[in-house]
C-alpha cells in the first residue's frame, strides 16, 4: 500500500498525514530520559537465533532428568532413551516412514483444500455486500460448531475412507482462514480505499496494491491456525476405523499398553506440528518484510 503515496493527488495524502503531529510537538515533549541520552527498552529485546528451540529443549531435559533420577515410573510415561530405542526400531523396519508419509499426505491435502476455501470465501465476503450477507452468517454458524462434532453426519455421508478423514482438516482449516483473512481484509483502513478511487486505480490495481498487502497479515495468523488444525483434525480422524497413519499406530500401542510407542506418535506429531509453524513465520517474516513490530 505505500507505493501508492508517490503518486498520490495532494488531497489524497493529506488523508494519510492528517493524524501525524508536528515535528516541533514531538521534539518538545521529550522526556528527561531522552536529556540524558539514554531510553528505556520496553520492548521485549533483540531475538536470538534459534531462541524458539529453548522451551522444547528444556522440557525434554525435564523429561530425561526426571527419568533417570527414577521419580518417573516408565510403566506410566517411558523414559527418553526407551523411546529414542523404540523409534530407532521402527525406522529399521519401516513401520514408522509408512504411516508419518500416510499422515503428511492427509495433512497435507486438508490443508491444501481448506485453505483454498477459507480464502476464497473470505474475499468473496469481505469485498461484496452481498457475498458477506450470504455467507458469513452460515460461516459464524460453522465457527461454532467444532468440526469434530459433524464427524457423525459426515461418517454418514463420507464413510470411513480418506475422502471424510481429509473433509474433516479442510473444514477446521477453512473456518480459521476464513475468520481471519475476513478480519483483516474488513479493517484496511478506508482512506486507503478512497486514495484508489482518487487516483482512478482499477480493480485488479486496487487488488494489487491495496487489499492484497492489507490482508497479508490476517492471513498468515489464519495460516498458522490452519496448520494447527490441520494436525489436530488429523490425530482424531487417524483413530476411527483407520489402518495405517501415526494415529492408528498408536491406537494399536495403546491395546498391548505400549506407551513407548505412544509417545513416539506424540513426539512426531509435536516435531511435525513446530516444524510447519516455523516455516510458516519464515516465510511471513519475508513475505512481510516491510512491518516493524515487537516480533522483530
Amino acid at each position: 500500500m505505500t507505493d501508492l503515496l508517490p503518486t498520490a493527488r495532494p488531497g489524497g495524502l493529506a488523508l494519510l498525514t492528517e493524524d501525524a503531529p508536528p515535528a516541533e510537538d514531538t521534539a518538545g515533549r521529550a522526556g528527561p530520559a531522552a536529556a540524558r541520552g539514554t531510553r528505556r527498552r520496553l520492548g521485549p529485546g533483540r531475538p536470538i537465533p534459534f531462541g524458539r528451540l529453548l522451551g522444547p529443549v528444556l522440557l525434554v531435559a525435564l523429561w530425561w532428568a526426571a527419568s533417570a533420577s527414577g521419580h518417573l515410573d516408565p510403566r506410566i510415561l517411558s523414559g527418553p532413551g526407551s523411546v529414542i530405542s523404540t523409534a530407532a526400531d521402527l525406522v529399521a523396519t519401516g513401520r514408522l516412514q509408512d504411516n508419518v508419509l500416510i499422515s503428511l499426505q492427509r495433512a497435507g491435502l486438508g490443508l491444501l483444500f481448506g485453505v483454498t476455501a477459507g480464502v476464497v470465501l473470505a474475499v468473496t465476503a469481505g469485498l461484496s455486500r452481498s457475498g458477506e450477507y450470504l455467507l458469513d452468517g452460515p460461516l459464524q454458524i460453522k465457527r461454532a460448531i467444532p468440526s469434530l462434532a459433524m464427524l457423525p453426519l459426515l461418517i454418514l455421508w463420507l464413510g470411513i475412507g480418506e475422502q471424510m478423514k481429509v473433509t474433516v482438516i479442510a473444514l477446521g482449516v477453512a473456518v480459521n482462514m476464513y475468520i481471519n483473512t475476513y478480519a483483516s481484509l474488513t479493517s484496511i483502513d478506508s482512506r486507503y480505499v478512497e486514495l484508489a478511487e482518487g487516483l482512478d486505480l482499477s480493480r485488479s490495481q486496487f487488488l494489487r496494491k491495496v487489499v492484497v498487502p492489507g490482508s497479508l497479515p490476517g492471513f498468515f495468523v489464519g495460516l498458522r491456525l490452519g496448520v494447527t488444525s490441520s494436525w489436530l483434525g488429523l490425530i482424531v480422524v487417524e483413530q476411527i476405523n483407520s489402518t495405517s497413519g501415526i494415529g492408528y499406530m498408536m491406537f494399536q500401542a495403546q491395546q498391548y499398553a505400549q506407551s513407548d510407542v505412544i509417545i513416539v506418535g506424540l513426539v512426531a506429531y509435536g516435531i511435525f506440528g513446530f516444524a510447519s509453524d516455523a516455516g510458516v513465520r519464515a516465510i511471513e517474516r519475508k513475505v512481510l518484510s516491510w512491518r516493524r513490530t515487537l516480533a522483530g
